[in-house]
């Protein structure tokens, strides 16, 4: 098992957000937290990364327990995170956000700045452009090639389709295609069911901080009940 969660719980301030979670993530697989804005799935992100930190609860990477590990320890290990804020630098360029990312991770692997760019030729195209001058799903592209420039075994992607036009929905969803078959696993948080369905294994439902549903994508589909009721707007 990559990556194991069993009863996290994580608060912030007196408001207990997420509440006694448990999900597994297989290697090579796509997994999605699905679930309305505000149920749970970005502070389950966090907590893994280890920017929000639970209060109880275990999460195991590669067998190891990483819940008290800070995040730079974790992206060590072999965690990246893309927010959904996306967090590039926007007075440096295309190119100089990807090799930064590099060099702060200091991770050898199948990932480079020359084959993010094949990955995402848009970027190729802006590696001189300041990430303040670029598009919004430009953005969202360079804040995955900047994850996948520290050679992850995971990452974890908070609503990488929101907010997104339909044909660069489609070039993400190839490019996710792409970075699994070059052995990295994901986790992903958003709440576009078809999105999920495009490119995902496995998802979990979450409401109110907690699980409430488990499945293959198809099954979680097909469930016209448990769409309804935790994931229709």
């Amino acid at each position: 098992m990559l990556l194991e969660l069993n009863q996290v719980n994580t608060f912030y301030g007196t408001s207990h957000v997420l509440q006694d979670v448990s999900l597994q993530v297989e290697g090579a697989e796509v997994v999605a937290l699905l679930g309305r804005n505000g149920v749970g799935k970005t502070t389950s992100l966090r907590s893994i990364m280890g920017l929000t930190p639970p209060a109880s609860g275990s999460i195991r990477f590669h067998e190891e327990e990483i819940a008290p590990l800070p995040p730079y320890a974790k992206a060590k290990l072999g965690l990246a995170y893309m927010p959904d804020d996306l967090r590039i630098f926007p007075d440096l360029t295309c190119e100089e956000n990807l090799e930064i990312a590099a060099r702060l991770a200091r991770r050898q692997g199948y990932w480079n700045k020359q084959r993010v760019m094949e990955l995402f030729p848009v970027l190729e195209e802006r590696r001189r452009q300041k990430g303040l001058n670029m598009s919004g799903g430009e953005k969202k592209m360079l804040s995955l090639g900047r994850a996948l420039m520290s050679n992850p075994s995971l990452v974890l992607l908070d609503e990488p389709s929101e907010g997104l036009a339909p044909l660069i929905v489609k070039a993400l969803v190839e490019a996710i295609n792409t970075i699994r078959e070059h052995g990295v696993t994901i986790l992903l948080a958003d709440q576009n069911l078809k999105f999920c369905r495009r490119v995902c294994d496995r998802g979990y439902i979450i409401e109110k901080g907690r699980i409430m549903h488990s499945g293959n994508m198809e099954e979680i589909w097909a469930d016209e009940a448990v769409v309804k009721k935790y994931l229709a707007l």
